[in-house]
């Protein structure tokens, strides 16, 4: 087991280290001066020099990257800003904040919203798949099926606006989206992300719901389950103890997926419901080309999924004990 998280870690970093380079690269494809942003209407051409020097952009590619990931680990003495802590992610283009203390600020809102999306779509996403295998074939199984393909076609920003007029400006039965810390108050975290939460959890409902269908349908048809009823045992031993756990492990790799996925899925909720979180700090980051600001949400969304993948793996491997020899 040990052998095989090593090697998903070192792949995990691996791939961040791509993630990161190719991002870098792919900023200075982008025909603008960020320097340009913090200088000012009245520019000079010495004010402008003296800025690319404070933010480190007057080297070469190569060396920003590597005092970039330097900073990451053991801080960077910036010129004009001080010294900046590890782990330090750069200063921002747009406002000369710095990066990690303002990804920090927005994540967790972001995290309210995606984990709170994923309670939602996993208790009735795989309830309702569970209840469609049990009636195969009845009204329930054709409605779940139904349903699932009707919500499967929606798109969050749709959805997300129909809602907010129908149930928050003519019914009044739910508060505005809005964003308030959990320790702060409880109440008022959930009444105010409960409709960004449902909004993003639709689309991944379905998507459970017919994933769970399916793969419980084609457990329950296998022999060992039909042998487990032959010996006399109950339907709802033979339901959760075999076929239910057959069907768990594309469902939990599935899952380390999508929760990667929610922070794409986050841009757009976020953006929606106006809420200020790192999906609409990834959009201000693009639209003002701010490297740092930008590289630092990559390598969080990047981080996040790559962990979620090797723990889901981990998992799977607890699950199925042939996976660590893969």
């Amino acid at each position: 087991m040990l052998r095989f998280l090593v090697r998903r870690v070192s792949g995990a970093v691996v791939i961040l280290l791509i993630i990161s380079a190719v991002t870098f690269w792919l900023f200075y494809a982008i025909p603008r001066d960020p320097a340009l942003m913090s200088c000012g209407k009245n520019c000079t051409p010495e004010a402008l020099a003296q800025i690319r020097h404070n933010l480190g952009i007057d080297k070469p590619i190569p060396v920003q990257y590597w005092d970039w990931l330097v900073g990451i680990f053991a801080g960077r003495e910036y010129s004009g800003y001080g010294f900046c802590h590890a782990p330090c992610l750069g200063y921002s283009f747009a406002n000369r904040e710095p990066v990690f203390g303002t990804i920090m600020d927005r994540l967790p809102l972001t995290l309210s919203l995606a984990f709170g999306s994923a309670v939602v779509f996993l208790i009735f996403g795989i309830g309702a798949g569970m209840l469609a295998a049990l009636k195969q074939g009845r009204f329930l199984d054709k409605l779940a099926s139904s349903l699932s393909l009707v919500g499967s076609s929606l798109q969050i920003y749709f959805v997300g606006y129909i809602a907010m007029f129908l149930l928050v400006a003519k019914l009044g039965v739910l508060d505005q989206p809005s964003y308030t810390p959990l320790t702060q108050n409880p109440v008022s975290w959930a009444s105010g992300m409960l409709l960004p939460c449902l909004t993003l959890a639709i689309i991944f409902t379905a998507n459970y719901t017919r994933m769970t269908r399916s793969q419980l349908v084609e457990q329950l048809s296998e022999d060992y389950v039909r042998t487990a009823r032959a010996k006399g045992l109950s339907r709802a031993n033979v339901f959760f103890r075999f076929a239910w756990r057959g069907a768990m492990g594309p469902i939990v790799t599935v899952f380390g997926i999508d929760l990667g996925t929610l922070f794409g899925g986050a841009i757009i909720t976020e953006t929606t419901f106006s809420m200020q979180g790192i999906g609409r700090l990834t959009v201000d980051s693009v639209d003002k080309s701010d490297l740092p600001m930008l590289l630092g949400v990559t390598l969080l969304s990047a981080g996040a999924i790559v962990f979620l993948n090797v723990l889901v793996d981990a998992v799977y491997a607890l699950i199925d004990p042939r996976i660590r020899l893969a």
